[in-house]
């Protein structure tokens, strides 16, 4: 179990134009132990401080899931509220970095996304993807809700939206769908037609004034400065829940499928 938790990797390189790119990586399906979300939190708060990032693409390793989101292996080890409170915060600390990064964010889904990496999707500025990135919040069928990242999800897609994946946890909605209903900006055939996109995208905006940028991230963030003791609020929820029998036989039972 421990060597599921301490695996994983998070990297970070700037090319010659400006363009940060920062990959999370982990061997199961690029889920995300604390020690994975603590480090991508602190790597996206110092690229954005940096002067010579001008903006930032944010993806994951491999070719196939872009995230199946919390680590399973992580969850069922939480024995404590002040341990579960701490590893949900982890998300939100991840999505409170995203949201106060002076940089613009783009994101690069490549695969399906679960729970937590449709919370990462959700928190970027614009999200590509390609046909194959489908989306589900499987929270509720493991006995939690996606408490952390539903602000993210609802202030990306809606209340709509953000309900039915939430509701219907079981279920996975399209790339297309996600589209629809506002998560991704575009959704290509191909990694590389998505990913001629990002460079494209990527090189003009480093070149353009890092101020204005500055200033319309700002004003796409407006009504989130809650969002630090929200979100707080929000991984204590998931913590409290995380200790039910319920949640563990969930957890268990789903581990098994």
């Amino acid at each position: 179990m421990s060597e599921a938790i301490d695996q994983g990797h998070v990297f970070f390189e700037v090319n010659e134009n400006g363009v940060g790119v920062i990959e999370f990586g982990h061997p199961m399906s690029n889920s995300l132990p604390g020690k994975i979300l603590r480090k991508l939190a602190v790597t996206i708060t110092e690229a954005g401080e940096r002067d010579d990032v001008k903006v930032i693409v944010l993806k994951s390793a491999g070719e196939k899931a872009f995230c199946a989101g919390a680590s399973f292996d992580e969850l069922i080890s939480i024995d404590d509220l002040e341990t579960g409170k701490v590893f949900f915060s982890g998300f939100a600390q991840v999505i409170n970095a995203c949201r106060k990064c002076p940089k613009l964010i783009i994101g690069r889904v490549q695969g399906k996304a679960v729970g937590g990496g449709v919370g990462v999707a959700s928190s970027v500025d614009y999200c590509f993807a390609t046909k194959y990135a489908d989306v589900k919040l499987s929270e509720l069928a493991v006995g939690i809700g996606p408490f952390v990242v539903g602000p993210a999800v609802q202030r990306k897609m809606g209340l709509s939206a953000m309900s039915q994946l939430a509701i219907n946890a079981t279920e996975w909605r399209s790339a297309q769908w996600a589209y629809e209903n506002g998560l991704y900006a575009g959704v290509y055939d191909s990694t590389e037609e998505m990913d001629e996109e990002i460079d494209a995208l990527a090189n003009r905006l480093a070149k353009s004034n890092p101020e204005a940028m500055r200033l319309l991230k700002k004003i796409f963030w407006e009504g989130t400065d809650n969002w630090d003791e929200l979100l707080a609020e929000r991984a204590g929820m998931s913590g409290t829940l995380v200790l039910s029998d319920f949640t563990r036989n969930a957890i268990n039972a789903f581990k098994k499928k």
